[in-house]
């Protein structure tokens, strides 16, 4: 048996699992807080190594043969000596938008990029910051020679800072100035957004090891947060991954580029050689909440309950739940809507209802994108403390017409990583090839039929859609 670690620098914490290299079995684990101004949009990404190495005390690593490492997205400028020009700008940081919508324009429009690197520009990519980079901090700008993603520069710390820089496919199809196509960089998009070139690191195969650190560790690839959660939880062709946080998407696992001139779809490579088309709402849980609000309710366990009072399509309610405006369908100035209000709909259990509802078929139409470009759906994984909810289970399986799978909570991004280093250490070592990742036991997990309640979700669906429809005609075209 050999023993694995995967770290996950997420914006918040360093979560660490040490697992058995055969089965995935989760040994030992290591948590520890950044600190707080590490929690910001701009970061010290030496309150990254802290808060590890605080995760990682008392013994956690021992016995480690090789270690995984995913983290957030990010910017980690550097000079040509290798030291940071500033602090890093995360990926929660907003103030590029300006920027984003300046290099759509440069490029020559949506369809230029999405050709170009399969996504539309966004404020929370690396192409974006470096323009504004550019725009707002020229001097720091100037100054930058070499760019990286916070999980390379953490590979490349633990590496002891070697010549050679690296990365994985996952972590640079989310940069902007990857091409998912080819797999190569777009280095003139680099400069289209900075004003001059800069280094970037090699990027390396998701079984290949980026090294050894000093102490005879093998450090794998490593990948990006997103890329590591779904390799931790083990999807494949045919399954979706459905995240229910105050915002939704919706991912799923294909074998080529879907590459979108609309920017609906953003299309990022996996940490196996697949790719991962992600479509992303707006509103979910907060739409879940904000009901609760209206109707006096403490939690969302409590509307949960109240909305099992009622039947499914909520009397005839419809809660279009575009509170903050809406990305899938591109609305972005819109508000929510509540429409089929007659007497005996105005109940509390049915506008909790209508509530669930709208949140579940506004992420059925972003998976309905995902299926008019072939996409194939056959699991859904829901994920987020909301799937715990009985109305979200009761409504789930039947509105997206699929096998509902509910996992168990876990640190998904450090197993995924963990899996990878499993990975690369079986390739060294001869026991593994590289094209076949060590097979884990699979995620905890409920698992949903739609059974007899499919024609009854459908009809839910079909209501939800004629009143979308009516509302706002054409934002789905024909109709999802």
């Amino acid at each position: 048996m050999g023993i694995v670690a995967g770290l996950d620098s997420s914006s918040a914490f360093t979560r660490i699992v040490v697992c058995d290299t055969d089965t995935g079995a989760v040994l030992r684990q290591g948590y520890a807080p950044h600190p707080v101004e590490a929690k910001s949009a701009e970061v010290d990404p030496q309150a990254w190594l802290l808060s590890l190495g605080e995760a990682a005390g008392g013994g956690l690593l021992e016995g480690v043969q090789a270690i995984g490492v995913s983290a957030q997205h990010g910017l980690v400028p550097l000079d040509r000596q290798g030291n940071l020009v500033r602090p890093a700008l995360v990926g929660n940081d907003k103030r590029a938008q300006v920027a984003a919508a300046d290099l759509v324009d440069l490029l020559g429009g949506k369809q230029a990029w999405a050709e170009a690197v399969g996504s539309v520009p966004q404020s929370s990519q690396p192409v974006a910051k470096l323009r504004w980079l550019a725009r707002h901090e020229p001097e720091n700008a100037a100054k930058v020679a070499a760019v990286m993603q916070p999980h390379d520069w953490l590979v490349w710390q633990l590496l002891g800072r070697p010549a050679r820089r690296t990365t994985d496919r996952g972590a640079a199809s989310g940069t902007g100035y990857w091409s998912a196509e080819s797999g190569t960089w777009r280095p003139d998009l680099v400069e289209l957004a900075l004003g001059h070139p800069a280094a970037l690191p090699e990027v390396l195969g998701p079984s290949e090891s980026a090294g050894t650190t000093p102490e005879g560790l093998l450090i794998s690839a490593g990948t990006g947060e997103t890329m590591a959660a779904a390799f931790g939880l083990g999807v494949g062709v045919g399954d979706v991954v459905v995240s229910l946080g105050a915002s939704g998407s919706v991912m799923a696992v294909h074998d080529e580029v879907l590459a979108d001139p609309s920017g609906v779809i953003t299309s990022f490579a996996d940490a196996t050689g697949m790719h991962l088309p992600v479509v992303h709402t707006l509103n979910a849980v907060r739409a879940l909440r904000g009901t609760a609000e209206l109707l006096g309710v403490d939690s969302l366990e409590e509307l949960s309950e109240l909305a099992l009072k009622s039947t499914p399509g909520a009397s005839g309610l419809v809660l279009l739940p575009y509170l903050e405006g809406e990305r899938t369908p591109q609305l972005p100035h819109t508000a929510g809507t509540l429409s089929g209000l007659r007497r005996e709909s105005m109940k509390r259990e049915h506008l909790a209802r209508a509530a669930f509802e709208g949140m579940l078929c506004s992420l059925a139409d972003a998976m309905e994108v995902l299926r008019g470009r072939g996409v194939e759906v056959r699991r859904v994984f829901l994920l987020g403390a909301a799937a715990e909810l009985g109305a979200v289970q009761a409504c789930a399986p039947a509105v997206f017409g699929a096998q509902v799978v509910v996992v168990q909570p876990g640190d998904y991004a450090a197993i995924g990583a963990a899996r990878q280093a499993a990975w690369a250490l079986g390739v060294s070592e001869g026991t593994l090839d590289t094209a076949t990742p060590p097979s884990w036991q699979g995620a905890v997990a409920q698992v949903l039929e739609p059974g007899e309640e499919l024609a009854v979700g459908q009809a839910v669906r079909q209501q939800y859609i004629a009143t979308r429809d009516q509302i706002h005609p054409g934002a789905f075209g024909e109709g999802a």
